[in-house]
């Protein structure tokens, strides 16, 4: 089923999941982490891959068991800035073979060793998007509460959100962010801007304290100061300082779910047992308003 179709009749609730590097054993482990998923009746789970496309056949794969193993929607993330069309449309062609109906259309972030010829073909993800328009897929744009990192400010990623809308996108995943007044200010500004579209909030918890300057250098998401010093003062008890991220994560959920966000989905960084905690926190709320 397409996810804008599931959006027009309730909340969903979904999770994202990554290929491994290399190997069938590390296939093996990501298809343990779906089926332990599965258990939380998630609505969908997307699965991304590397920046350079280094293993997106991983990807096709990955998507394919979700979809037909599994028996959850699949959301198949397809980057255009290392693709050719031919490589497009090799892509395309095997998840209308798996029966994938879902894209997440992404110009892919640029990794640091590729010079500007990395995005020949597709430049933006809105290039992709219409390239792709004749296909029978859904297609899902990305979205930053704070702006993303190459626009000189949010009005001007708002501009490019709305032309993903025109080219064709029904719905948004934001990238990570840990203080729920950017997203809010997002979902207003992008209603000024007239995007009607459905846009998920998106959750990464943050159990581990090493992961702050990768967070920050990935997506540039602020840490509140009340949370930031909790993790400080626990970054030598593992233990703890999990309780607490989950905890937050858990604080941010229901309160974007108070305030009418049309679904969660959660970056678990391949983790089912931090799903699963986040999950038993919630339970009765999912059962009820999802």
């Amino acid at each position: 089923m397409k996810i804008d179709e599931i959006l027009k009749k309730k909340r969903t609730l979904s999770f994202e999941v990554f290929p491994p590097k290399k190997g069938s054993l590390g296939i093996e482990k990501i298809f343990k982490t779906i089926d332990e998923l599965k258990a939380l009746n998630p609505d969908y789970i997307s699965v991304t891959y590397g920046a350079g496309g280094s293993n997106r056949n991983s990807n096709v794969e990955i998507a394919s068991y979700i979809k037909n193993q599994a028996k959850i929607e699949a959301l198949a993330h397809l980057t255009g800035g290392p693709s050719s069309y031919s490589d497009i449309d090799e892509i395309v062609k095997k998840l209308h073979s798996e029966g994938i109906e879902n894209i997440l259309a992404l110009r892919g972030d640029k990794p640091i060793d590729f010079n500007d010829d990395y995005c020949k073909t597709f430049k933006h993800a809105t290039d992709l998007m219409e390239y792709l328009k004749d296909e029978d897929f859904t297609l899902a744009g990305a979205c930053y509460p704070e702006g993303h990192n190459e626009c000189e400010s949010l009005y001007e990623d708002l501009a490019h959100m709305k032309e993903k809308e025109q080219a064709g996108a029904k719905f948004f995943v934001t990238q990570v962010f840990y203080d729920n007044e950017y997203y809010y200010r997002l979902v207003s500004e992008a209603r000024k801007a007239g995007i009607k579209s459905p846009i998920i909030p998106g959750i990464m918890p943050l159990v581990s304290h090493k992961s702050i300057p990768s967070i920050k250098n990935m997506c540039g998401a602020s840490i509140p100061l009340d949370f930031r010093n909790m993790l400080e003062v626990y970054k030598d008890d593992p233990e703890l300082l999990e309780e607490f991220g989950i905890n937050y994560a858990v604080y941010q959920i229901e309160d974007l779910i108070a305030k009418g966000a049309p679904g969660i989905h959660l970056y678990i960084m391949n983790r089912a047992s931090i799903a699963k905690k986040i999950y038993e926190r919630l339970e009765n709320v999912f059962s009820k308003l999802f």
